[in-house]
């Protein structure tokens, strides 16, 4: 089982925020085929399969499996993606996992859409019962009422029924295990992240009053209900789950915001923030999302590194005053003056010694207002 990964499908630019979609007992990631395509063209869209399901090996998981157990099984295939902060959305045991996430590794996550699920799955026994019978019987019994459990009457998706009926038994009863064991109830107030809860109002796995449970409890949180969906809302109502989640995710602040805050300060941030107009808000979007988003994030160079490299640019340049601003971010991504002192050094060589020059008095200026700043609480930089 060592280095085996759940089965999955990539989709959108590399370069854009990664999103994570999971999917529900006896399906596959075609669960999303109507939505993923649409969410791709903002995002890196990575559906997964369920272990015994679609792709996926099914000896990822075995009897007495938890949620924690599927929620590691994501986190490792977003490390194999080089993936560290994802948004999320799940169905149903997908949405589970989500919540199991949201609650034991917030750190990974940058939005939680939680779909036709629960905090609860209204106990162990039936699902106990279920697993039992699906390890004897096998999954045709249940393929048989598939339709009736997941969409309104006179709806169906046959390529999720047919996932259904090649599901493995054995790794479709290790899940009934994992929803058996399952209920975050008294942990749902410590969800920080921004999460969407979306009801199917036709649900009778999951009807909307468990999804207003979790909304009710998770600070912040939002509740969508929709009217005509039932279990599988992303197959039945794409549209409506589509606009749902795009309006939740354009209001999550993305990576590239959160690492501008990093390295520059919140101060200076809020400062540019405060100045937007509406002619200047498409360039500030694009910086924070290009500049900070993508290319200060990329792992391939440090942020010390790209210090560095920032400063002598500034410097061959002539922008000095963006220069005092960089040298400031230099001191928070761990250069000390010395090495500051030593780039600027290097610059005279290759960009010139009145470019130099220049460069040392902007420098010597922000340091000096920096070491004012450590004696007296008060930020004095123009920023």
């Amino acid at each position: 089982m060592t280095g085996k990964l759940l089965n999955h499908r990539t989709e959108g630019p590399a370069s854009a925020p990664p999103l994570l979609l999971g999917p529900s007992l006896g399906t596959s990631y075609a669960l999303w085929d109507d939505v993923a395509p649409e969410l791709s063209a903002t995002h890196r869209v990575v559906r997964w399969d369920l272990p015994g399901h679609g792709g996926s090996p099914a000896d990822l998981i075995g009897p007495g499996a938890t949620v924690g157990d599927l929620a590691e099984l994501v986190l490792a295939l977003a490390d194999s993606l080089g993936i560290e902060r994802f948004g999320y959305a799940g169905v149903s045991l997908g949405g589970a996992v989500g919540l199991h996430l949201a609650v034991h590794h917030p750190e990974r996550l940058e939005s939680l859409a939680v779909v036709c699920s629960s905090a609860h799955f209204n106990g162990a026994r039936p699902w106990r019962e279920r697993a039992e019978r699906v390890r004897r019987e096998g999954l045709e019994w249940l393929v048989e009422s598939a339709d009736a459990r997941w969409f309104t009457p006179g709806f169906t998706v046959p390529r999720l029924v047919r996932a259904h009926r090649e599901a493995d038994p054995a790794a479709y009863a290790a899940c009934c295990d994992a929803l058996a064991a399952f209920d975050v109830r008294e942990r749902l107030a410590d969800i920080s992240v921004p999460t969407l809860l979306i009801a199917g109002r036709e649900d009778p796995a999951t009807p909307p009053a468990h999804l207003r449970e979790i909304a009710e409890a998770v600070p912040g949180s939002t509740l969508v209900e929709l009217p005509g969906a039932s279990h599988l809302a992303p197959a039945q109502c794409p549209g409506a789950v589509v606009a749902a989640l795009r309006a939740h995710l354009d209001g999550v602040p993305g990576r590239g915001m959160v690492v501008r805050r990093e390295v520059l300060g919140d101060a200076h941030v809020d400062r540019a923030q405060a100045r937007q107009t509406p002619f200047t808000a498409r360039f500030q979007d694009f910086i924070s999302r290009y500049a900070w988003g993508e290319v200060w994030t990329d792992p391939t160079l440090s942020r010390r590194e790209r210090s560095m490299i920032t400063l002598t640019a500034l410097v061959a340049h002539g922008h000095y005053e963006e220069l005092a601003l960089h040298v400031r971010a230099a001191r928070r991504n761990g250069l000390t003056p010395e090495e500051i002192g030593a780039v600027l050094l290097q610059t005279a060589v290759y960009c010139g010694v009145p470019a130099a020059n220049s460069a040392f008095a902007t420098a010597q200026r922000a340091l000096a207002e920096e070491d004012a700043e450590e004696e007296t609480g008060e930020e004095t930089g123009r920023g």
